[in-house]
């Protein structure tokens, strides 16, 4: 079980190396080269690149996206975008989802190795919520992917401190990031005509009616199974 490991020093090393890491990026300035001026400076050097490289500029992207989503840099949605504006919206989505899974499956092994067995010491109601998190852990981060205002740092810290089985959380963020991220990829494809005219992308996509109702409907759809069983639990126990 989950939250019988002990918290201690040792077990932390990991989380602690990546959130140094990700401030040490910070401070040394990298977060300047993810924005949007740095991608429109440097947007005819990567269509170049990514001509003349082929499939390793793809390889080389997902590794960048993963290192940053690691060190949970901000800035997931503009790397998206760039994703669909360099290779299109198919294929950038799947480089997007298979980057930022591996970043966040690398964030939540260290979150799980350090701080599992934390919520567990909080009191019975958080002891409570971790037993159902565990029990339906692919249900829930289906549903909060596909939310737009729950951080994906957050995400992975929190599933990495309940514990929950490695491939649930690898499948449930690959499957519950795709819908969102394909929403960027394909905003991304019109980038570079909005990069040359000055101007950039809406972020606020998301949150329009006719992105965001899909959506919540999809995380809704996703609550399904965990309605249905507590409801057929109820009902055996009402039949006692």
């Amino acid at each position: 079980m989950a939250n019988e490991h002990p918290v201690s020093l040792r077990r932390l090393i990991p989380l602690g190396m990546l959130i140094v890491a990700g401030v040490l990026f910070m401070v040394l300035g990298g977060h300047r080269y993810v924005t949007f001026a740095a991608l429109a400076d440097n947007r005819a050097w990567l269509l170049d690149l990514v001509a003349r490289a082929g499939a390793p500029a793809a390889i080389a992207y997902i590794f960048v996206y993963a290192g940053l989503v690691a060190l949970s840099v901000p800035g997931a949605s503009l790397l998206t975008m760039t994703g669909g504006f360099l290779f299109g919206p198919w294929l950038g989505t799947a480089c997007a989802v298979t980057g930022a899974t591996t970043g966040a499956t690398i964030v939540f092994l260290a979150a799980r190795a350090g701080l599992a067995g934390l919520p567990g010491r909080a009191g019975p109601w958080v002891r409570r919520f971790e037993a159902g998190f565990r029990a339906n852990g692919l249900y829930y981060l289906l549903v909060v992917h596909l939310i737009p205002l729950i951080p994906f740092w957050l995400v992975n810290l929190v599933a990495g401190a309940l514990g929950l089985r490695l491939w649930v959380f690898v499948l449930g963020t690959f499957c519950g990031i795709i819908p969102l991220a394909l929403v960027y990829a394909s905003l991304g494809d019109d980038l570079g005509m909005l990069l040359e005219s000055g101007r950039s992308p809406d972020l606020a996509i998301l949150f329009r009616p006719s992105v965001l109702l899909p959506s919540l409907g999809l995380a809704a759809l996703a609550l399904l199974p965990i309605v249905y069983r507590r409801w057929r639990s109820h009902l055996g126990g009402a039949a006692e």
